[in-house]
């Protein structure tokens, strides 16, 4: 029996996770930098990739390696390697309540005594 060789190595990508679109899928930002064809100054760009989840672990702000892979979806070609880096903390909503309590209005400002 002769093994199998792979001819093609895949992609592989670094990037981070910019949103989750549902269940098993992220969408990963990959930024890269390139200089501008005429003036050569660097220019900052960024690729979206539409990728697979599996354990559906990841979540918006994680650096990811992720691996080309056969089509999932319409959309759908790579897939999590691993999670590099976890976000730091997650987003916190912030209800109109601590915005009042922490910005001084009219009605909570001190007045000052005038002189008469």
């Amino acid at each position: 029996m002769s093994t199998h060789i792979r001819h093609n190595a895949r992609k592989t990508e670094i990037g981070f996770v910019s949103s989750k679109m549902g269940s098993k899928s992220v969408k990963v930002t990959v930024p890269y930098k390139t200089p501008h064809p005429l003036y050569h100054k660097v220019i900052n760009r960024k690729t979206v990739l539409h990728v697979h989840d599996e354990k559906n672990e990841a979540n918006v702000g994680d650096k990811v390696e992720v691996m080309e892979t056969r089509p999932m979806s319409r959309l759908k070609r790579w897939r999590i390697l691993t999670i590099l880096e976890r976000a730091v903390a997650a987003a916190v909503a912030v209800t109109e309540n601590d915005v009042a309590e922490t910005v001084p209005t009219k009605t909570t400002k001190s007045t000052k005594s005038t002189k008469a």
